[in-house]
């Protein structure tokens, strides 16, 4: 006979995960700046400089991360708590909670999400797998469960991969267009655009170019 899987299983790690992330979105990228000198002088082989993230990159990987933990919530819920993807989203939030511990043992010191991992996010996940196997729920554990857990980090990869792409500047190099313009109004100084007007018969109108033309630059941001 199965139970009924609460809600607070479920959903619950949505609400657990916000908790915590809301203080990786407080913490993060302040820390990262505040931290590196201290931590490129005693751990000098990590590329640190590749490691520090702005607080628009923590914001959108935040967000991203938000729609995946409650699509794995979403899916936990209707399926009771059998869906692999809640399963594996389950396994993967409480090993990332043992991982800030360790993070924190190893740096000796604070560490964003640190303070929420022993108290929210650890406690959490230990109380929804007992839930789970109480209700009769089948949890997927051996190589399936490896894979899961393994998962859970990939994610996270992609992620941040796909956050820095969508917060990195992309700036165009518009130089044709200079050059084009510069020609019009003259090398150099300010140089005269002539051009036609055909409803002045043919009367040439003279048009002010300043400093080699007009240089456009576009800044774009994904």
């Amino acid at each position: 006979m199965t139970d009924r899987v609460p809600v607070a299983v479920t959903w619950g790690l949505l609400a657990a995960w916000a908790v915590h992330d809301a203080e990786e979105l407080a913490t993060m990228a302040r820390w990262a700046r505040a931290a590196r000198p201290r931590l490129e002088e005693r751990f000098p082989q990590v590329p640190w400089e590749r490691l520090e993230v702005s607080q628009r990159h923590v914001t959108v990987a935040i967000g991203l991360m938000g729609g995946v933990m409650a699509g794995a919530a979403a899916l936990g819920a209707r399926t009771g708590g059998r869906s692999a993807v809640f399963q594996a989203a389950l396994a993967g939030f409480g090993a990332h909670g043992v991982v800030h511990v360790a993070q924190a043992a190893v740096t000796r010191g604070y560490t964003p999400g640190v303070a929420t991992a022993p108290v929210v996010v650890i406690p959490f996940s230990v109380w929804a797998w007992r839930r789970l196997r109480t209700a009769g729920v089948p949890v997927r554990s051996g190589r399936a469960g490896a894979a899961a857990l393994a998962a859970f980090p990939l994610v996270l990869g992609g992620v941040h991969a796909l956050a820095h792409a969508l917060t990195t500047p992309r700036h165009t190099n518009d130089t044709t267009r200079t050059d084009e313009t510069g020609r019009a109004g003259g090398a150099g100084g300010t140089g005269a655009a002539r051009r036609t007007d055909p409803g002045a018969g043919g009367v040439r109108r003279a048009g002010r170019g300043t400093g080699g033309g007009l240089r456009l630059r576009f800044e774009r941001w994904f």
